[in-house]
């Protein structure tokens, strides 16, 4: 059993990228640019020594089965509990969300956001758009790509919306949350050049959550 978070942070922060599926190369780039130490986490003990991971874009329903597979999926499930600060993108949100509408029956999450997630809620690959968001958090509109991206379709009451769709049919849409030391967005900052998104997560880690 790997050993639980304890809250210590090295520095720079040590930041993981669940590496079974998905955007991984990309989070790596992106967290090596804001000066964060990346590492790619596909087994228990890799995980037991990040300060921060990234679940990224992918395939959700895969992605759940590989970590059970790698014996993966209850340490992740700790350290979401323990306080590890995480931030999911798209397939990653779905991750992260204790509640799922249009997954398959059988998928796993590893929850510890209280958010309801739609997943493939704008659609198939070829409904892929990009939109400037206004971001709580940062000081100018993000320029956000949505590639099969799941929505929020509700949260609970210690989750702050980050980000919502501003124009278009999907206005309103909520596409960025966070809770406490959990982050994630519908869209994939990791494709953008704007590295902004991930420095938030980095503060996320080096204050503890």
């Amino acid at each position: 059993m790997a050993a639980a978070y304890d809250g210590t942070v090295t520095s720079p922060p040590r930041i993981g990228v669940l590496a079974l599926q998905g955007d991984v190369r990309e989070h790596l780039s992106m967290l090596r640019e804001i000066g964060a130490e990346p590492v790619a986490v596909r087994r228990p003990e890799e995980l037991a020594e990040v300060d921060g991971l990234v679940v990224p874009g992918g395939e959700s329903t895969t992605m759940s089965k590989l970590a059970r597979t790698f014996d993966l999926i209850d340490p992740l499930r700790q350290a979401a509990k323990d306080g590890l600060p995480m931030f999911g993108t798209c397939a990653g949100m779905i991750m992260l969300a204790d509640r799922i509408e249009g997954g398959v029956a059988d998928q796993e999450t590893i929850g510890g956001l209280d958010v309801v997630v739609r997943r493939n809620a704008f659609g198939r690959q070829v409904d892929s758009f990009e939109a400037d968001l206004d971001v709580s958090e940062l000081g100018t509109p993000f320029h956000a790509m949505f590639i099969r991206a799941p929505w929020v379709e509700g949260v609970g009451p210690e989750v702050e919306v980050v980000a919502t769709v501003a124009t278009g049919p999907a206005t309103g849409r909520i596409v960025a949350v966070r809770q406490g030391h959990l982050l994630a967005t519908s869209f994939h900052p990791e494709v953008t050049g704007d590295a902004r998104i991930h420095a938030l997560f980095a503060d996320i880690v080096r204050s503890g959550g």
